[in-house]
C-alpha cells in the first residue's frame, strides 16, 4: 500500500491535471508535489520522446535497471513500453541471460549497454572498459543520454520502492511471462 495518497484529477489544481493524463499510480502519487512532479515528468518525457538515443537500446537499459532492482512496477511497465519501441521477447530473454552471465543473441552494443546498466546499479558507475566499448558506437550526445537515462531510472526505482507505489493490475500479467526472481 502506498505511503501517500493517489490523487485524482479533481483533487489537484486545474493547471496540474495534465500530469494525470497517464493514468498510473506513479503519476497519481507524485502529483502530491505538483511542481516536483512536473520536473520529474519533464526528464521522463525527454528520455522517452526527445532523446536521439535508439529507443530499443534505451528501453533495454531501463529494463535492465528494473530487473536488477527487482522493481515489479518499473520492469512490467517498461516491458509494455519497450515493445512499443521495438523490444522483442528475444531481447528480453537476452537481457535475462546476460544478467545471469549466460550467452545471448543480442548484438555487441546491446550487450555493452546492459553491462553498463548493471555496473551502474551494482557499482555506482560504468567501468572504463564498458564505457569505452559503448563510446566506440555512440556519439557524445547518445552516450550522455544513455548514462542519464540509466541514472534517472535508478532513481525512479528508488522512488517506487520508498513510496511503496502499487503496480496496476493490468501490468501484473507481464510477470506470468517474465517472473522476476525474488518478486512474488
Amino acid at each position: 500500500m502506498a505511503r501517500l495518497p493517489y490523487l485524482e484529477a479533481d483533487q489537484v489544481a486545474p493547471e496540474y491535471r495534465d500530469m494525470l493524463k497517464r493514468n498510473t499510480n506513479l503519476h497519481k502519487l507524485l502529483v502530491n508535489s505538483p511542481d516536483m512532479a512536473r520536473a520529474f515528468n519533464g526528464v521522463g518525457g525527454y528520455i522517452r520522446f526527445k532523446s536521439k538515443l535508439d529507443p530499443r537500446l534505451r528501453e533495454l537499459a531501463i529494463l535492465q535497471v528494473g530487473w536488477m532492482e527487482k522493481s515489479e512496477y518499473e520492469f512490467t511497465h517498461h516491458v509494455k513500453i519497450g515493445k512499443e519501441f521495438g523490444v522483442t521477447d528475444e531481447d528480453i530473454q537476452g537481457m535475462m541471460a546476460e544478467t545471469e552471465g549466460k550467452p545471448s543473441r543480442l548484438e555487441p552494443l546491446a550487450k555493452a549497454i546492459l553491462r553498463g546498466a548493471r555496473e551502474m546499479v551494482r557499482e555506482l558507475a560504468m567501468s572504463d572498459a564498458t564505457f569505452a566499448e559503448i563510446k566506440k558506437e555512440l556519439s557524445d550526445e547518445h552516450t550522455t543520454d544513455l548514462v542519464l537515462t540509466i541514472a534517472f531510472y535508478c532513481a525512479v526505482v528508488r522512488v517506487l520502492a520508498t513510496m511503496k507505489i502499487d503496480n496496476e493490475s493490468y501490468y501484473k500479467e507481464v510477470l506470468n511471462e517474465y517472473p522476476i526472481p525474488g518478486v512474488k
